[in-house]
């Protein structure tokens, strides 16, 4: 038989090759913004671990150097700046950058090309951001530990101080995801000052919640804000003979509003993304 005889294989006989599945991709997309971001350490550190510490610094070696504050101010305080460097990281590193992908850089296509479902995108943005908020609270805490002299330490606390930290920075996450996919770019600013300020400042982080009781107006008005039970969590993990909100009630708060803003977020960014 010559080559001209030899049969062409029918069309329904040849094997198309496997996509791969959603799962293989969003890992690999994972797997490349995880080394990224370990590169970038540094910068998460001077891009999130600048206003904690000052704070810090001021309150408790300025203020309490000159006896404004007093000595034990820096213990209750100190979880607080934990907490906010988890939530406020997760918040800017999905926030800004997605305010660029969607922008001016467009970049955002890239990753809708891939082989997975938008959502899922959505979903592996959320999980960089968290994985950036836990690693800017565990280098906050040692820091601040230089910064005052001495730092809360319990080791039996330590699992729910993580624990804490995680669900913050993907409350954080979440919340950024929200405002950059919601929001025209022109107000992202304006609406980063009006959210950022009341966040901080009425999330428990200088004081714990139960001493609020003289003012239950103001005491109302934290328990809005998810940073308190992020702040509270730790600082009922590393403190517990301070007055603290519970714990369990802390990780039913912070689960869900996560899951909440979660549905939120995802909903937002499948709707820009499709615009």
């Amino acid at each position: 038989m010559t080559a001209l005889d030899t049969p062409t294989p029918l069309r329904s006989q040849v094997r198309p090759r496997p996509r791969p599945g959603a799962g293989r991709v969003l890992a690999a997309l994972l797997r490349r913004d995880l080394m990224v971001t370990g590169r970038e350490l540094w910068v998460i550190l001077l891009q999130v671990g600048l206003t904690p510490l000052f704070m810090l610094f001021v309150f408790d070696t300025i203020l309490g150097g000159q006896g404004i504050v007093g000595s034990g101010f820096a213990e209750l305080f100190l979880p607080g700046v934990v907490a906010l460097a988890a939530l406020t990281t997760g918040l800017q590193s999905v926030a800004l950058p997605l305010v660029k992908e969607f922008g001016f850089t467009m970049e955002i296509e890239d990753r809708l090309l891939a082989p997975l479902p938008t959502g899922l995108v959505a979903v592996g943005k959320l999980i960089v951001a968290t994985v950036r908020g836990l690693l800017a609270a565990v280098l906050v805490y040692p820091l601040g530990a230089l910064i005052v002299g001495s730092a809360p330490w319990r080791p039996a606390g330590l699992p729910m101080v993580l624990l804490v930290a995680l669900l913050g920075a993907w409350v954080g996450a979440a919340i950024g995801m929200s405002l950059a996919t919601s929001l025209p770019v022109q107000r992202i600013n304006v609406a980063f000052s009006v959210i950022l300020t009341p966040i901080i400042w009425t999330g428990c982080i200088h004081y714990p919640w139960p001493r609020l009781s003289s003012m239950p107006w103001y005491q109302a008005a934290t328990a809005l804000n998810p940073m308190t039970y992020v702040s509270e969590g730790v600082r009922g993990a590393l403190l517990p003979g301070v007055p603290h909100l519970p714990g369990w009630v802390c990780l039913a708060v912070l689960t869900t509003v996560a899951a909440v803003l979660t549905w939120v977020s995802v909903r937002c960014f499948i709707r820009r993304a499709v615009q």
